[in-house]
């Protein structure tokens, strides 16, 4: 295998399964261009009325060009209560089906059933995020093929422009009627903005709904269009909404993650980022939960309202648009069932999907729009590059969410970590995996205090002199090493089981094979 390296140093494959790859060369250095993709062109030849029902899924199956080699497409939107990925790879290998691509919005601990159709060889390998069993069955190498990880703005651009070309498209929806429309606020199994699905539903050859509440035409809000819809099936159930909430979506109780988020709001503050009219996105993981609440605190006191945010969104967030402290809640991702309430009953919380708030290759995002980011990592080293795919022992279990694409777009991203986790430390002389490089991080915060990248000397002169506890990244992974002691590197082979793409498509970093 013929290796390159790329602007971070990192070195990857020239090419991987038959397909060349592009070595990132700069955060906004982009190496797109071109045209768009373009889906196929149906052909309406029944005259009458639409009826896109079908009953069953081998109805479903046999109205479908199936083969050997396909690629399959899935939204996460229920998280780990989703029903519908399990239950539609199981019938797909029942048929006798090899060499499957999944590629999922992202993957979760429910899915962990997948495992065994990628040792069976009906799934060749995930072009998706991944949690669980199924990311640590990637790191051990039990994929056929190399698996692809993308941001959701990058998602969208490799549908987008033509990289990840999706042949069936199952889209889960708690409201369809039977032309096809769809939405994701409505029905036992609501659960919020469905528009991570939108570019599947545009691009893929065959797109079908699957639907647990057929509604009568037309669905509305069409959150989904029928117009790109072959095929509506009716299930019993696709998921449990409750589900949605996840142990990464619940509100810090750490004394010491409360501190971190108390000070990332102190230095927002400091640096004159809190103002009347400023917008922000903050993550779903506990201290960015906590941030939120801090921030709300600060603004109420001030009087200050913000524009709008981009959400994953929380009840949290949902708090402070009915207390008028937000304008806007910009929604494409609900972490929990008050935030699909307030999407479908508040005209002020509205829904967007990967295209308007991420994607690189439009004519601008909401996330360039922002003022400032919170967000959180597994890693962060001392170029203030950022790992949020793997842990410190090379295990592939999360996936890249909007991080990516907020982290490029915001005015100031913040990173939110301990200093250590379960005695293993954060702050690494070189993080295991490069998910974001460091030229768009720009302070990073833990309970030891906080450092501000060089690169952003304003940031710095802002904050001087009021009261917060500046460090350098050096000074801080001393006093960890001082308590932890300086933890043994992972064994990896030479094989990639993974790549991490930036948002424009060019490789930041591959994941080698986990030997230990």
């Amino acid at each position: 295998m013929q290796w390159v390296e790329n602007a971070l140093g990192r070195k990857i494959p020239a090419e991987i399964d038959g397909r060349p790859l592009k070595p990132f060369r700069g955060a906004f250095q982009d190496q797109g261009g071109g045209r768009q993709a373009a889906p196929r062109v149906p052909l309406t030849t029944v005259p009458g009325r639409i009826d896109k029902v079908v009953r069953s899924w081998d109805e479903l199956w046999e109205r479908l060009p199936l083969r050997d080699g396909m690629t399959v497409s899935f939204h996460h939107h229920l998280r780990n209560g989703d029903f519908i990925v399990n239950e539609a790879m199981q019938r797909l290998a029942a048929r006798g089906l090899k060499d499957l691509v999944v590629a999922p919005s992202a993957l979760f601990p429910v899915h962990d059933g997948l495992v065994e159709l990628i040792k069976s060889g009906v799934i060749s390998h995930v072009e998706g995020s991944m949690n669980g069993q199924v990311g640590v069955a990637c790191s051990k190498g039990l994929m056929k093929k190399t698996a692809v990880l993308r941001s959701h703005g990058g998602r969208y651009r490799a549908i987008q422009d033509g990289d990840l070309k999706i042949d069936l498209a199952i889209i889960a929806a708690p409201a369809a009627d039977v032309f096809g429309n769809a939405n994701g606020v409505l029905g036992k199994s609501a659960f919020g903005p469905i528009g991570i699905a939108k570019a599947d539903s545009l691009y893929a050859e065959r797109v079908v709904v699957v639907t647990d509440n057929l509604v009568p035409f037309p669905c509305v809000p069409m959150s989904i269009s029928g117009l790109h819809v072959d095929h509506v099936l009716t299930v019993d159930t696709i998921g449990d909404p409750t589900k949605i909430v996840s142990g990464t979506t619940k509100i810090t109780r750490s004394p010491t993650q409360l501190q971190i988020a108390e000070l990332a709001a102190r230095f927002v503050e400091a640096a004159g980022i809190l103002r009347d009219g400023f917008s922000f996105q903050a993550g779903a993981g506990g201290i960015s939960l906590a941030f939120t609440k801090f921030l709300g605190e600060r603004m109420a006191e001030k009087k200050i309202k913000a524009s709008f945010v981009i959400g994953g969104t929380t009840q949290f967030l949902v708090d402070l648009l009915n207390r008028g402290l937000i304008d806007v809640v910009t929604d494409g991702q609900s972490f929990d069932l008050v935030a699909v309430q307030s999407l479908r009953d508040n005209p002020r919380h509205v829904e967007i999907d990967p295209f308007i708030s991420y994607c690189q290759h439009a004519r601008g995002c909401f996330a360039h729009m922002l003022d400032v980011a919170v967000l959180g990592a597994t890693e962060i080293d001392l170029d203030f590059n950022v790992n949020v795919n793997t842990h410190s022992d090379g295990l592939l279990l999360h996936g890249i969410g909007g991080f990516a694409d907020a982290a490029a777009g915001a005015g100031c991203t913040i990173i939110t970590a301990p200093s250590f986790r379960k005695r293993i430390p954060v702050l690494r002389e070189r993080v295991t995996t490069v998910t974001a490089p460091g030229e768009v991080i720009d302070v990073v915060v833990t309970e030891r205090g906080l450092a501000i990248n060089p690169r952003r000397q304003d940031l710095l002169e802002k904050v001087q002199g009021k009261g917060l506890p500046l460090v350098t990244l050096p000074q801080l992974m001393d006093q960890v090493h001082a308590l932890t002691g300086i933890p043994d590197s992972p064994r990896f082979g030479e094989r990639p089981v993974a790549v991490i793409e930036w948002r424009d498509g060019s490789v930041i970093d591959v994941v080698r094979q986990v030997l230990d």
